[in-house]
């Protein structure tokens, strides 16, 4: 599998993901199927969109080749048809879906880090490494943020979960390696997705969790 293959597949996975987190989000909101699908396409690729615009690269690739925001859309009404029929189900064994979803979601992150990054060096801003580690964490994250603000919520990476952090890491561990060293791109890719995925297990795993202000009268 070449490396485009790699990351296609990596991406897919991630689209799923995200699209499906963005049908939950509408599930607990009570939202329509239409409220479905704008969460889930939102989730899946509105990161890679704020990408594209800070990058420049207009339309961005979404509207170029909208392969993904097709996937995400098919991904969010089978969960939106699916969630209607069998929410009592789904919240009866939630545990174990969210499992299942947190470990897709974290590749999803992963892929989306580095794709990112990724994406501003092929751009040509490949020595500005503040603007890649940014935009390859925008690429992972953004998509999310949008999803929760368009549900009314605080985004989740703003108050729980080492999630952002995880990204940003992997972002730094990409641009990092390239600077510093010869080694080949799969090897490069490889180290940084495992970097982010170690992360989210061990912070899923360990319940870690960023400090955070607390009211007065908790």
């Amino acid at each position: 599998m070449n490396i485009d293959n790699l990351f296609f597949s990596l991406e897919i996975i991630g689209t799923l993901a995200f699209a499906v987190t963005g049908v939950i989000t509408a599930f607990d909101e009570k939202l329509d199927l239409l409220g479905a699908v704008v969460l889930g396409l939102s989730a899946a690729v509105g990161g890679g969109i704020l990408r594209d615009i800070i990058l420049g690269y207009l339309p961005p690739s979404a509207f170029r080749h909208p392969v993904f925001s097709l996937i995400a859309i098919a991904a969010s009404i089978l969960a939106f048809v699916i969630a209607y029929f069998v929410g009592k189900r789904f919240k009866k064994h939630n545990r174990e879906w969210f499992q299942v979803l947190n470990i897709f979601d974290s590749v999803g992150l992963a892929a989306f880090t580095v794709g990112g990054v990724n994406a501003a060096h092929v751009c040509g801003f490949a020595e500005n490494s503040f603007l890649c580690i940014f935009v390859g964490t925008l690429t992972a994250v953004g998509g999310g943020v949008l999803r929760d603000i368009m549900a009314g919520r605080v985004p989740v990476i703003l108050r729980k979960q080492v999630y952002a952090l995880a990204a940003i890491i992997g972002a730094g561990v990409y641009q990092g390696l390239f600077e510093l060293t010869q080694i080949p791109q799969t090897l490069l890719i490889v180290i940084s997705i495992s970097s982010v995925l170690i992360i989210r297990i061990l912070a899923t795993v360990f319940h870690w969790n960023l400090p955070s202000l607390k009211n007065a009268d908790e």
